[in-house]
């Protein structure tokens, strides 16, 4: 987990190949700037991405969810919790990764009405500064923190300060619909702005539990990792039967509710050894 974003997750790269390693399953922070960095790993050694795709790149496999679909899921479930429209904003850690550019504008594609569009080379994506609005939605703007915790609650404060007539928050990231449950509750709006969210933080699972949150899409990342070392495993083996056709191994999304989320956070226990 480089902290230092690219530069770090270069050295990490660049570490693993000297030490020989077999395989390595990597999410790429900035996939159009490290096209070469992967390719250089990759004629060394069997190289798949995960969570976020670098499809330019000569990896063998992408493991994971279609993320624009999962953006869609996303902004049904906040035309679940605002049925006549309204105003929302989305907050991401980062914008250079394809998986949040993707899961953004599935938001934006389904809140506005807009036709599907397929994932992968021709998507149109939608600049993050301007407001767009359709199909009685208002999609504010989108907030970064670069993975800052504090940032990203303080970027949730801002926009409960800056606009009156907030409806909504979706946060494309685990953490940062935490964040903004957070700084909705300190700001007297439990229940009054609605929370989306992505990935399976407590926090998360506790809001829906309670409420507070309206639902989240998840990734299922236990199957990331379990997947890419299954596929990894065998490819060191000599077993090139694993790699799925047309290079994209996909782990189904799950739209968490609260009249599913007790069987769900049960199931995830189970997995991470909780109980």
């Amino acid at each position: 987990m480089p902290p230092k974003g690219l530069v770090d997750q270069k050295r990490m790269v660049e570490t693993l190949l000297s030490n020989g390693i077999d395989g390595i399953a990597i999410s790429p922070i900035d996939a159009a700037n490290q096209v070469q960095m992967i390719d250089e790993a990759a004629k060394v050694t069997n190289v798949i991405t995960q969570d976020s795709d670098a499809p330019d790149s000569k990896r063998l496999c992408f493991v994971g969810m279609d993320n624009y679909k999962a953006g869609r899921q996303a902004g049904g479930l906040v035309k679940e919790a605002l049925p006549q429209g309204g105003e929302v904003m989305i907050f991401v850690g980062r914008l250079e990764q394809l998986n949040s550019q993707q899961r953004r504008q599935g938001v934006i594609d389904e809140l506005l009405g807009r036709p599907e569009q397929t994932s992968g080379p021709g998507m149109k994506f939608d600049a993050a500064d301007a407001p767009l609005e359709g199909g009685g939605f208002k999609v504010l703007g989108t907030r970064t923190d670069n993975f800052d915790y504090a940032k990203a609650k303080s970027n949730a404060e801002d926009a409960i300060a800056g606009y009156a007539e907030l409806d909504a928050m979706v946060g494309l990231f685990a953490y940062n619909i935490p964040m903004c449950l957070s700084a909705v509750q300190d700001a007297g709006k439990l229940g009054q702005i609605k929370l989306i969210s992505f990935d399976e933080q407590d926090g998360t699972l506790k809001g829906i539990q309670d409420g507070h949150v309206q639902g989240t899409v998840s990734q299922q990342p236990y199957y990331y990792g379990f997947e890419s070392v299954r596929i990894l495993a065998a490819l060191a083996r000599g077993d090139k039967s694993v790699l799925p056709a047309g290079g994209f191994f996909e782990v189904p999304s799950v739209v968490v509710r609260k009249d599913n989320v007790d069987a769900f956070w049960t199931e995830l226990k189970k997995l991470r050894g909780d109980q």
